[in-house]
């Protein structure tokens, strides 16, 4: 059974995880996803909480459906994806990590060496 976290509806958390499989290239743009019926199985979950991550990620553009023949991944998707999750990242996880780092007395050149050290940028 997949694991989902309890803080989070489950449609929300599949719309992310089809995402990441988007930029790990899992997925291609123009590609097919898996059905449905094929992803409620893969998951355990029931159809409908499949059918409405699909929604959202046709509302939002990255996946969309050729009648008959199933969902499948946008050519922008992943740019899409890219640029939402660098927004929720700069608008909600960054301030929260800058209000730990004041309160620990973490000066920024310590993670910028850090980022450096580790991803050798």
């Amino acid at each position: 059974m997949t694991d989902f976290r309890q803080d989070k509806a489950i449609y929300l958390q599949m719309a992310d995880r089809l995402c990441d499989g988007i930029l790990a290239g899992r997925y291609s743009p123009g590609g097919r996803i898996p059905s449905v019926r094929e992803l409620s199985e893969m998951m355990e979950v029931n159809t409908n909480t499949v059918v409405r991550a699909y929604d959202l990620l046709t509302r939002h553009g990255i996946v969309y459906t050729r009648r008959g023949m199933g969902y499948f991944v946008s050519d922008n998707a992943p740019e899409m994806i890219k640029a939402d999750r660098r927004r929720q990242f700069m608008e909600e996880k960054l301030p929260e990590m800058f209000r730990q780092m004041r309160m620990l007395d973490i000066p920024i050149d310590t993670v910028d060496r850090m980022w450096e050290q580790d991803y050798g940028v």
